[in-house]
Formats: C-alpha cells, structure tokens, sequence
C-alpha cells in the first residue's frame, strides 16, 4: 500500500456521521472531488464475462419476442422484482445505511433474495457502498463518477480496486456486519448458495413446470434477468450521478434523474446522498408509492417484521435545501395548504420520532 494512501471523508452514512444541525458536514466536499491519473490494472474474467451476459442477453431478447411462453417471462420479470428487493431494501438499506430493523423471517428472505441478485455477498456489498458513500466521488469511492460515465457504470468491476479503495474499505466500520448471524451465514456459504438461486433454479423451474425449452428458460429468466439486474443498479451509479438536480446539495454529484427512477425506481439520488439512512426513496409519497422496494419495507413494517423505520423531518429537509440545495427543489408538497399535516403523517413524510411524541 502506497504511503500517501490517505482517504478523506466527503459523504455520510449514518446519521452519526453529520456534524451540522441540518445533518450535513462541516466542510465544503466540493473541494474534495478528485479523479487523479491513474493506470488500470485489468480484470480480463470480469470483462469477458460481461461481454457474455450482454451477448446473451441479445439472445435472450429475441426469445422472448419470438418463441418464449409468457410464464417465462412473467417467471423472469417475477425474479427480478425479488432481486431488486433484496438488494435495494436488504444490502442496501438494511444492511448498509441501518435505515430500518428487520425481524429474522425478513432478514432471512432478504439474504436469500439477495444472493438470487448475485452482486457480491451481502458484506461485500455493505462495505463497498459504505465505502462509496463515506468517500463519495473521490479516489476511494470504488465507482468515482469524477472517472467518467462508462466507468462509473461498469468500468469500475473492469478493473482491480484501486489502493484508495482498498484503504477506504479497511477504514469502514464493519462490527454491525461480523456480529449478524444472517450476513455471516451468507458470507461463509455463498459460492455454495449462488450459482443454486440466481443460474441452476430459474433455469430449472421453467423446464419442469411449464415446459419451456432450456435455451428460453436459461437466456431470458437467468442471463437476461440477470444483465438487467446489473445495469440498472449500474445506471444509479453513472447516469443519476451525472445528469439531473441536485436540490438538496449541490456540493454532491448524485442527482435527481426521473429518467433513472422510471427505468430503475430507483432516481432520487441527491437525496439519498444528502439523507442515506432515510429508508424511503424521496421525501415525496406519490414515489415512495410507486417505488417497489419502499412498498415493500412499509408492507414489512405492517405486518411486524420491518420496525424502527428512520426518516427525515420536513423542518431538516428545508433547512437543507436552504442552506446547500442547488435552487431546483420543488416546494409543492411543504407549501401546498392542502398537504396538511394528516396527510403528511399518512404518507410516512413525519419523522418517525415526531409520530411517538404526537
């Protein structure tokens, strides 16, 4: 490890982190943004194997226009929206940002629909996007949209992590992780549960129960399922943190991009910077209710297995939009005299703590 390896903080990840009344930091990270020379080392089985999944996905395009039976492709859409929980709402914001708490049940089908997603093991995946968020657009953030777009969306798993990467991971707190049974369970068996959930069974599944042919069942509900799954927690990465708003922090390169939400449900990006441990995907209800992953969580929270769900008040989300927001937020749903209060505390906007003192 080179000597001058000495990454500097720009971003949070709990609400510990802050250190401003409005839950920001102290120092302007603007100034910390950096994308020095580098000379990439290259990961040659990462590259062809994503070569492959793009090809096949072609493949598995055409089937599905041409000769798939619509079970498989309910099967595959089905898979994904599985996947696309257990990350967004497992690795991400139960194990990464702590933004909730989840009973064992949930915990247990969130590592299971996790693994299905295969983008590293739950640890893996909470300490690279702690890191991501705790160094945001610096040298040791692992996805640096300061390096340009393509590597930001893939170019990153292209090659071998830089040394400021590596020295931000060891300077993540990781004791919350090595202390749950669920994470570590998965951690030690995952080569073993991996290739079973995300290749073997939804290739599998559509042979045997509703006799679809092998190439259909493998190209359209594994690899193309699967490329989909990528490039949209990909496109979080590049695109929303390249083009769109930043009403809550201009000093952030993630954005508000509705394009990403409305192919990823997942857009909101300059919030989720500003305020990572709230669990919802914007402070405005009508997309946290479009938002499969935050339906989810709140579906969780009724029925008992999701409590402690964290958000931010109105009052901190103003001040923060006053003090650091780049001029574009829109004020509709604070200002309007008929979004009032009941509604707020209806639609999950009242801070969690606000609703206990009411």
């Amino acid at each position: 490890m080179p000597p001058n390896v000495d990454p500097i903080p720009s971003g949070v990840v709990f609400e510990t982190d802050t250190q401003t009344p409005d839950l920001g930091l102290e120092k302007d990270v603007s100034i910390l943004k950096n994308a020095a020379p580098r000379k990439y080392e290259y990961n040659y089985f990462n590259i062809f194997w994503f070569l492959f999944l793009h090809i096949g996905s072609l493949y598995g395009i055409y089937l599905a226009l041409t000769t798939a039976k619509w079970e498989t492709i309910f099967f595959a859409f089905a898979i994904h929206l599985m996947c696309a929980i257990g990350i967004g709402a497992g690795s991400h914001r139960l194990w990464t940002h702590r933004s909730f708490k989840a009973r064992t049940p949930l915990r247990i089908i969130l590592m299971l629909w996790q693994t299905m997603g295969f983008q590293d093991c739950i640890f893996e995946w909470a300490r690279d996007h702690r890191t991501h968020h705790k160094y945001a657009d610096t040298d040791a953030d692992p996805h640096n949209a300061e390096r340009g777009l393509f590597y930001s969306h893939m170019g990153w798993l292209c090659c071998k992590k830089l040394p400021e990467v590596i020295e931000g991971g060891r300077r993540i707190d990781l004791s919350d992780l090595y202390a749950d049974p669920v994470v570590m369970f998965q951690k030690k068996h995952y080569l073993k549960l991996m290739p079973i959930l995300c290749f073997v069974l939804p290739t599998v599944i559509p042979v045997y129960f509703w006799n679809e042919t092998w190439a259909s069942a493998f190209f359209i509900p594994t690899i193309l399922r699967y490329t989909c799954g990528l490039n949209i927690v990909w496109s979080v990465n590049s695109f929303a943190h390249t083009f769109g708003y930043r009403p809550y922090d201009k000093s952030l390169n993630p954005r508000e991009n509705i394009g990403v939400w409305m192919f990823c449900v997942e857009g909101f990006h300059n919030y989720h910077h500003t305020f990572p441990w709230d669990y919802r995907a914007s402070e405005h209800p009508l997309f946290n209710m479009l938002t499969p992953t935050i339906v989810f969580i709140d579906m969780m929270a009724k029925i008992g297995q999701a409590y402690d769900l964290k958000t931010v008040s109105p009052e901190i989300i103003k001040q923060r939009v006053q003090r650091t927001g780049d001029g574009t937020h829109n004020l509709w749903g604070w200002d309007d005299p008929e979004f009032t209060e009941k509604l707020k505390s209806r639609y999950s906007v009242i801070h969690n703590e606000e609703r206990k003192n009411a």
